[in-house]
């Protein structure tokens, strides 16, 4: 069934089935590659994108829940304030070891950062749970989330 998405500011058509999975429509049939597979089961958070500012996990995410709501991806993510200062301190602190996770964390950083511009360890903590990183980096994206929000203020 054709749909229209909102991507990143975008207005983008695909004709998939309605419960094919977001993450397969971004990359698959968009070329949109930034966000990826991890589990497929909502448990690892590398698909992490946002559907109307809040965080959700791509890989379970049918199609037909996005339509008509506004869908950013890591591509699009730098355009948001709070996205621009993370992608920055990501890279100014070199938090990303293999940087595969990298996208879903940046996103859930992301999120947070919008929703609380001072967030505090536990906050860190309970925003950041659902992202594994295998490589092991959560000492530098916390800082990286602290650093982000040090130059929000």
């Amino acid at each position: 069934m054709a749909q229209t998405l909102n991507i990143n500011g975008k207005a983008r058509s695909v004709d998939v089935d309605d419960d094919t999975p977001l993450l397969w429509v971004l990359r698959d049939v968009l070329g949109m590659t930034g966000t990826k597979f991890g589990c497929g089961l909502a448990l690892c958070g590398a698909c992490t994108i946002h559907l109307d500012g809040k965080p959700v996990r791509s890989c379970i995410t049918p199609v037909s829940a996005a339509a008509g709501r506004r869908i950013t991806t890591i591509e699009g993510i730098g355009a948001t304030p709070a996205g621009r200062r993370i992608q920055q301190a990501w890279i100014a602190l070199e938090v990303p070891q293999c940087g595969y996770c990298q996208s879903g964390q940046i996103m859930s950083a992301t999120a947070l950062l919008a929703a609380n511009p001072n967030p505090t360890d536990g906050d860190i903590d309970a925003a950041m749970s659902g992202n594994i990183c295998r490589c092991g980096t959560y000492v530098r994206i916390r800082e990286g989330i602290k650093h982000a929000a040090k130059k929000g203020t």
